[in-house]
């Protein structure tokens, strides 16, 4: 469906990959949202009502940091700063839970799932990775982080507090529970329809044992 005539697209003619780092959600997870919204879109909108524009279902994941055009030759750093991030924590457990908008209110512009839990989790490792990417040359975000699944996109729709609002009921009273064990580099890919987010690297979330060799052990005593 095409935007509607009033959207620009602030990076459009910026050189470069447009790059972001998530967290991907679990393939039985990413099922178990599409049921959920399978049911909002089986609703039918009123007569003539233009329907939100629902982002790419297999592409589901929870952000950490939107990076923006990026250079090619900032490409390795940038993925060795998200390999050095997720080897600061183990996999997640995740429960997808409750719906919401940004902004709250009547002329919402996207629409989206929250977590019940595992936000510490993601929040501490967003900082690891802010850091990281800091020491890759990044300059820091700044801004805290607020953990969701971006499922559709109302700018200015009429549609759209009432697809919220079916949205906020259909999940009402359910949970969707998973373990998330990758962090990933992605460029986001536009035009011809949603976006799409292709994976650039992806690392999984595994603390990484200490080094034998730089652990320091006494010499156990003689005790012949």
């Amino acid at each position: 469906m095409a935007r509607r005539s009033g959207w620009v697209d602030p990076y459009a003619g910026m050189a470069g990959q447009r790059l972001f780092v998530a967290v991907p959600l679990p393939t039985a997870a990413v099922a178990a949202v599409v049921d959920i919204v399978d049911t909002v879109r089986a609703m039918p909108l009123p007569d003539g009502m233009r329907d939100v524009r629902w982002v790419r279902m297999d592409g589901l994941h929870l952000t950490l940091r939107f990076l923006g055009p990026t250079a090619p030759d900032r490409v390795e750093a940038t993925t060795e700063a998200v390999r050095a991030a997720a080897a600061t924590t183990g996999p997640i457990g995740l429960t997808v839970a409750g719906a919401g908008t940004f902004p709250a209110g009547p002329r919402p512009r996207t629409l989206w799932l929250g977590l019940a839990s595992g936000v510490p989790e993601l929040t501490a490792l967003a900082a690891s990775l802010e850091a990281s990417l800091e020491l890759a040359g990044w300059p820091r975000d700044g801004r805290p982080i607020r953990p969701h699944l971006t499922l559709a996109r109302s700018d200015g729709m009429a549609a759209g507090p009432l697809v919220a609002g079916r949205l906020a009921a259909a999940i009402e009273g359910r949970a969707v529970e998973t373990v998330a064990d990758t962090l990933g580099l992605f460029e986001s890919v536009t035009g011809g329809g949603p976006a799409r987010y292709m994976p650039v690297a992806t690392a999984v979330l595994a603390t990484k044992p200490p080094n034998p060799s730089a652990v320091y052990h006494p010499t156990d005593p003689d005790v012949s």
